[in-house]
């Protein structure tokens, strides 16, 4: 599996919402994701990937997209 699809399997799995036709949709606008939610998508992110997302430095505007998560990711693998 690569990090698009189990981006967006994660993200199905937080929201209950297939996010892969809308991935420049804001999470967070949308409200599919609020903060409980962002702590539970950091935590499988880095369990999955092996990398590590300090919750004191999570800036939403880098993550609030499918699109932008999936980016965040590779450029942290």
């Amino acid at each position: 599996m690569d990090t698009k699809q189990a981006v967006v399997a994660i993200l199905k799995e937080l929201t209950g919402t297939d996010v892969s036709n809308n991935l420049d949709d804001n999470l967070f606008d949308s409200g599919m994701i609020d903060s409980m939610a962002t702590i539970e998508m950091l935590l499988e992110l880095q369990e999955k990937f092996g990398i590590d997302v300090p919750v004191s430095e999570f800036d939403r505007s880098e993550w609030d997209t499918p699109n932008k998560v999936i980016a965040k990711v590779e450029s942290m693998k």
